[in-house]
């Protein structure tokens, strides 16, 4: 396991992967966080978080690998119909006018449409739920494993100089997306 970060051409600089022992086994250490103190549970999560990032890639990369084995052909259909309506969602919104007009003028196959949607909708819900439990089961998996993981002295030394050294590390920026923003020193 590498201790040294590989820095990418953009700027995004990758943590190291930690050992299995530190991360999961003998030295690891596991405790029910503090559920009245939500500041320093979630201090605590995302400091695990930015620690074990790699850990966690690779995690939720095994687990997906594995939903995907066990179901192949629901992983793949719910995968092409959750782009089908990402890409049908992004194309509504952005015709609107056109997609009001064709409505107003052809209600009849307006209709005819929606109804097939809507029962193809529900031939393919099994696969959009394996494959969202392909997706979701990593991300619970990690948090859990984030907010019940007690954080050692290399965890905490490794913080503090990431944050001094200013390192933009791919959970880094994942965290800042989503405005959850990590300050040390407070």
């Amino acid at each position: 396991m590498s201790s040294s970060a590989t820095k990418t051409d953009n700027g995004i600089e990758l943590s190291p992967l930690r050992s299995l022992d530190d991360f999961l086994l003998e030295s690891a250490r596991f405790q029910v966080p503090n559920l009245k103190d939500f500041e320093k549970w979630g201090k605590m999560v995302v400091q695990n978080l930015l620690y074990y990032q790699t850990n966690y890639f690779i995690l939720g990369l095994v687990i997906f690998t594995i939903v995907g084995v066990i179901h192949p052909t629901q992983m793949l259909v719910g995968l092409i119909s959750f782009a089908v309506g990402v890409a049908g969602f992004s194309y509504a919104s952005d015709a609107h006018s056109q997609i009001t007009s064709f409505k107003q003028s052809h209600p009849l196959i307006c209709l005819a449409i929606f109804l097939a949607a809507f029962y193809l909708l529900f031939q393919l819900v099994g696969s959009l739920l394996v494959f969202l439990l392909g997706i979701l089961l990593p991300i619970a998996v990690s948090f859990v494993h984030a907010s019940l993981r007690l954080r050692n002295l290399k965890n905490k030394i490794v913080n503090k100089m990431e944050m001094v050294g200013l390192k933009k590390t791919p959970m880094g920026v994942i965290l800042e997306t989503f405005g959850i923003e990590y300050t040390p020193f407070q």
